[in-house]
């Protein structure tokens, strides 16, 4: 149980996130107005994608180093949950750009880097698809991976950030959105930001987890009846 803790924590957090985030009263921020509970959501959302997408490019460097096919199974996972939660945190900001901005798409710069991202790992989810053999899909799929990390952080935080943008972080500060809110905001975003990472890596780790056990059972197939048998 004491290896379990992060998980209560999660739920706690998230629950917290999601009653505080919507009794509280907030100060009333111009345009943004009730918006800002979006705050709760979008940007932990972005957060729990690119800390999923780096936790499968490390797997992935894992795997070419040793072949071990355990590791692509967590590769290939906290890639999957990463592409899912940056199509959610992307829905989310294009609810929150209609309102503030006028419109769902303006060809800002984060909107291009983000989308840019999502269409490298959705190919990679693609590629996984189409190539049957176990051992060519994770060599091939692992390199890949390691050349979409390396563009993720440019896409998400590098460009935008020097380039015209209606977006906050511009002018090299990323983090501007979170310093800059106000003590009640902070009280539920940052706990709420903790959560949904923690919620994004317990989901992974439980996608890995099944996918090994699989290994795991595909390889016992391959053995003599009496291999796994005491003497």
């Amino acid at each position: 149980m004491k290896n379990h803790w992060w998980k209560a924590l999660s739920i706690l957090l998230l629950g917290y996130t999601i009653v505080a985030g919507f009794l509280f009263q907030f100060p009333d921020l111009p345009i943004l107005n009730e918006t800002i509970r979006n705050v709760f959501f979008h940007i932990p959302m972005w957060y729990s994608m690119i800390i999923c997408f780096t936790v499968s490019g490390v797997y992935a460097i894992r795997f070419l180093l040793s072949s071990d096919l355990r590791f692509d199974a967590g590769s290939s996972q906290f890639a999957f949950v990463g592409l899912f939660m940056g199509c959610l945190g992307m829905m989310t900001g294009m609810e929150w750009a209609r309102v503030t901005w006028g419109e769902f798409w303006s060809n800002d710069p984060k909107q291009l880097g983000a989308l840019a991202v999502l269409i490298v790992y959705a190919a990679y989810a693609v590629l996984r698809m189409f190539i049957k053999n176990e051992e060519s899909v994770a060599r091939i799929s692992a390199v890949f991976n390691v050349f979409a990390l390396a563009m993720l952080f440019p896409l998400i935080f590098i460009i935008p950030a020097h380039a015209k943008s209606l977006h906050p972080g511009t002018d090299g500060n990323n983090f501007q959105a979170l310093y800059t809110q106000s003590k009640y905001l902070r009280k539920v975003s940052l706990p709420g930001m903790v959560g949904w990472i923690l919620l994004s890596v317990w989901i992974g780790n439980l996608r890995m987890r099944l996918v090994r056990i699989q290994l795991h059972l595909d390889l016992q197939q391959y053995l003599p009846k009496d291999f796994l048998k005491k003497d």
